[in-house]
């Protein structure tokens, strides 16, 4: 289709309330654009996004209901992230001739600038997004942050130039617009794979064809950064166009192994053609977590290919505190800390909390349903002796979660079934409070209130974020009873 927008008929599906199709409209309606936003959800339901996007001209909302007219009569439609390509709507329009976009392609067709570095991966993405940022911000680069966490997109292109580097985090629903326009980020990461989204995948094998896409249209002068510890980080290694770098937290690599990232005891080298260089101690790392080490790891690799200095990376990586949402610390209350891992909605991302920590932990867990199988979640859940009490929100992952934890001996574990937050967390603060954690071996000087469900967020909350924020609200305002 032709990219000029001005008076150009514009279908923009899903409004939502994380503020990206917001950002979207508003810059095509600076572009000239005429535009129709339209979301099944009630502008009561999307009042704060609405409140934004009032008194626009060339806007029309269609709220409560989809038209067909929509998606027939337009130029260019738009749709949010998380909306199937096999959606009826979309389909409709792709059989009429109607290109369909997303943000992501937008972007990359917009941005004045090709220094885009992309990050993926089933969970880290975020964490590694916002290192990298960080240290090409110590360094002097003047990076723009794309699409990390909630961020915006379009409207980010106004502080672009030529040459600014861009730190993008790309989703698997995002990268599917780009196979579709086969087009690839200069420098791409890809933290790691495991089964997620698979309520919206058909099957792993789709969900791991869309991650692809963000090396498959790669030229040979541009770099991969990739997992070498997991079967798939090299399976797309051997796929890759231009040059890769690894990662590695494994105790032995191969030494005839170069262009890799890699720990030896609790230091972190880079080794090339030109030998190893330390780049500094494990110790030095502000963020708890075997998982957070590999995200580490990662923002090294991608940084000393995009010509950092190691005494840069090293002191920015230092500085690094941590993001919010992910084993983000809330207070501590007596002996009680709590903290704030909603983003862990899949079994992997929880598992790695709990092996975080070596206190005494009283997990509040659970949720909706992504179609992920929970037994290995549940396994932990029971093993781990450190995990004391578990307090389940409900949804629909909920009793098969309650019930494998049963199978698997753990019943005396489990408390009950909360359909309040604020409930869990109280019950989970009570019997830390108590402390019955007496068995020899075990720290109870500080025991750990910990939000890490495992499954999504979706019946209870907006989204993992808002389950998050509840959550913090919940520990920094009420008034626990001692």
């Amino acid at each position: 289709m032709s990219y000029e927008l001005k008076n150009k008929k514009i279908t923009v599906m899903g409004i939502g309330l994380h503020g990206g199709a917001v950002d979207l409209i508003l810059w095509l309606l600076k572009q000239g654009a005429r535009v129709t936003a339209t979301d099944i959800k009630s502008g009561e339901d999307l009042a704060p996004s609405l409140e934004k996007l009032m008194g626009q001209k060339n806007l029309r909302l269609v709220l409560g209901q989809h038209h067909m007219d929509d998606f027939i009569n337009a130029d260019l439609v738009i749709k949010n992230p998380g909306i199937s390509w096999d959606n009826k709507y979309i389909q409709t329009a792709l059989k009429n001739n109607i290109s369909v976009e997303m943000d992501a392609g937008l972007f990359f067709h917009f941005c004045p600038s090709k220094k885009i570095i992309g990050i993926t991966g089933t969970k880290g993405k975020t964490t590694t997004a916002t290192i990298i940022y960080s240290i090409l911000k110590l360094a002097g680069k003047k990076p723009v942050a794309v699409g990390i966490g909630q961020g915006n997109l379009m409207s980010k292109l106004e502080n672009v130039g030529g040459k600014t580097p861009i730190v993008f985090e790309l989703s698997s629903w995002r990268l599917s617009a780009l196979r579709r326009k086969k087009i690839s980020p200069f420098l791409a990461v890809i933290t790691n794979i495991y089964p997620d989204h698979l309520n919206y995948y058909s099957s792993m094998e789709d969900y791991v064809k869309d991650k692809e896409a963000i090396f498959q249209n790669q030229k040979k002068d541009n770099i991969l950064v990739v997992n070498y510890d997991q079967q798939e980080g090299q399976d797309f290694a051997k796929k890759a166009l231009g040059q890769v770098v690894f990662f590695s937290q494994k105790k032995l690599v191969e030494e005839d192994e170069e262009n890799i990232v890699f720990l030896k005891n609790k230091d972190i080298y880079y080794r090339s053609k030109q030998g190893e260089e330390l780049i500094m101690n494990t110790d030095e790392i502000r963020m708890r977590g075997a998982h957070n080490l590999s995200n580490v790891l990662a923002a090294i690799a991608a940084t000393l290919s995009f010509g950092i200095e190691v005494k840069l990376i090293k002191k920015a990586i230092k500085e690094f505190r941590g993001i919010q949402h992910r084993l983000e610390f809330v207070r501590k209350i007596d002996k009680v800390s709590f903290y704030n891992d909603t983003a862990a909605t899949t079994p992997e991302s929880a598992i790695a909390a709990f092996n975080s920590f070596q206190r005494p932990i009283y997990l509040i867990a659970g949720g909706s349903s992504k179609n992920l199988q929970l037994d290995e979640l549940a396994k932990e859940i029971v093993s781990q002796k450190i995990i004391k009490k578990v307090f389940l929100l409900e949804g629909t992952a909920t009793s098969e979660l309650k019930k494998l934890i049963k199978e698997y001996g753990g019943e005396s574990k489990l408390t009950a079934i909360f359909t309040s937050l604020g409930a869990a967390t109280q019950e989970a603060y009570e019997a830390a409070k108590r402390g019955e954690e007496l068995e020899k071996g075990v720290d109870i000087s500080s025991r750990v209130v910990l939000l890490s469900p495992g499954c999504a967020s979706f019946g209870m909350f907006e989204n993992e974020f808002d389950r998050g924020d509840k959550f913090k609200k919940v520990v920094r305002l009420f008034q626990f009873v001692d």
